[in-house]
């Protein structure tokens, strides 16, 4: 029966209100812990004692250099191990520089996630795929507040496509801002979780923070920004062309989108699709890829992912009503 010995400073942290961070500990990979001061036992099968070992041990490292555990840190750090068993919790949760200021607003909730904020970190475009869920806008619009805050851009850009998810909405009253506004929801509602909405409010008044649709950034060069486009899978390729060409000097970008839900009218190419086959090889184009393990939303979320994943394999990628005889 492994045993661990853990640092003394913060062990209460670690073990929760009435062990609760033990128990989630013991769900997750169906073993028995014992506590008695700073001695853990482990009791269950070899192969998940091991790992969760691993996990009591890379805790007690972090805690000893005064890192505070939370309960969403133990369920982040089963998430992680339970996809890479052997990762280091020790490097996932202590970061410097830009990361850092990044997890004074976020944490990351997967490898993946930990990968995507490496990646905006250290590249001027990144191109992030994957499910709704996996926290692809979330991240980039905390990364573009941190750079902000620590003065590395002048000013954030966030757009997307105007494009109708699946519904025709008719004719919307109002001028041109009402009438788009309801396609830049979400990324308000990021923006107004992060940075807090009366900032955002001020900083949106002074251009800091600019929120517009795809066709807006035509014929601009974009210096000193973050710029982020979401929901660019409902780009044709000619607008994907056209963002790719905005980005300046001392700028980033970052394109997110899912590709397996795109809205455009049938026959219409995605240019999300297209950007994924054509700037492979290109140097300093950095691409992350989440999967359905690295939804955050709730559980049930992951399921009906994964369920519509199976359905879709199953029918070669093609919806219902358009089997091929």
């Amino acid at each position: 029966m492994p045993q661990v010995t853990l640092a003394e400073e913060g062990i209460d942290a670690l073990f929760g209100a009435r062990d609760q961070n033990l128990k989630r500990i013991e769900r997750a990979f169906d073993v028995t812990l014992s506590a008695r001061g700073n001695q853990a036992s482990i009791d269950g099968a070899p192969e998940k004692a091991v790992v969760v070992e691993h996990l009591l041990k890379e805790f007690s490292v972090l805690m000893g250099r005064g890192f505070q555990v939370r309960p969403i840190d133990v369920d982040t750090a089963i998430r992680v191990l339970k996809e890479t068993p052997d990762a280091s919790l020790v490097e996932f949760f202590s970061e410097d520089g830009i990361l850092s200021s990044v997890r004074r607003l976020v944490n990351p909730r997967s490898l993946a996630q930990q990968m995507y904020l490496k990646a905006m970190a250290d590249s001027d475009m990144v191109i992030s795929i994957g499910p709704a869920g996996t926290g692809k806008t979330y991240l980039a619009v905390a990364m573009a507040a941190a750079a902000l805050r620590d003065k590395k851009i002048g000013r954030i850009v966030l757009t997307r496509p105007a494009v109708e998810a699946g519904e025709k909405l008719g004719y919307l009253p109002g001028d041109l801002t009402e009438k788009v506004n309801p396609y830049l929801r979400p990324l308000y509602d990021s923006l107004y979780d992060l940075i807090g909405f009366d900032k955002v409010t001020r900083m949106l008044d002074r251009g800091t923070i600019e929120v517009a649709p795809l066709a807006f950034m035509r014929g601009r060069t974009l210096n000193d920004a973050f710029i982020i486009l979401d929901e660019a899978q409902n780009t044709t390729s000619e607008q994907m062309k056209m963002f790719l060409t905005r980005i300046g000097f001392d700028s980033k970008a970052v394109i997110n989108g899912d590709i397996t839900q795109v809205d455009l009218p049938s026959g219409t190419v995605s240019g999300l699709r297209e950007a994924n086959h054509i700037l492979q090889d290109i140097d300093g184009i950095a691409f992350v890829r989440f999967t359905e393990r690295d939804v955050v939303r709730h559980p049930l979320v992951q399921k009906v992912i994964s369920a519509y994943q199976r359905y879709e394999d199953g029918r070669g990628g093609k919806p219902a009503g358009e089997e091929t005889s």
